[in-house]
């Protein structure tokens, strides 16, 4: 005698708590994502034992003369010039370059804010900029 069962197992998984934590996951990895990379300018930075390939022709030098002032020089010109002179002076002296670059040289007090000042000049001007380092 064959003996048949009334009920049926439905085999049918509940998926609502799935489908939560996949979407909590999303947002997760969409927030710390764009913590990961933050904006930043592109710069030809040249190894210490090495030499990079763009050969600059204009040089701005950053000294620092205390109480939070400090001079720009182009070229290795003694006479410091006015921030807003220097992206001038660049235009002019650049303008007639295939591959417009120039090298910054700075001192180690002088902090990152006034450097990236002289490399907003670049980037307005679509210039390159190789910052200088010491060799170890």
């Amino acid at each position: 005698m064959a003996i048949k069962r009334t009920t049926k197992v439905d085999p049918t998984i509940s998926m609502s708590s799935m489908t939560d934590i996949v979407f909590l996951l999303l947002i997760f990895f969409l927030v710390t994502s764009t913590l990961v990379n933050p904006n930043a300018l592109k710069l030809l930075l040249p190894k210490s034992t090495g030499q990079v390939s763009a050969k600059p022709t204009v040089s701005v030098s950053i000294k620092d003369w205390g109480n939070e002032q400090y001079t720009y020089h182009i070229n290795g010109n003694e006479i410091p010039e006015e921030l807003n002179q220097v992206e001038d002076d660049l235009i002019g002296l650049l303008q007639n370059e295939e591959d417009p670059t120039f090298s910054i040289y700075s001192d180690t007090s002088v902090p990152i804010g006034e450097i990236v000042q002289v490399m907003n000049i670049a980037k307005r001007n679509h210039y390159k900029v190789i910052l200088a380092t010491q060799p170890e």
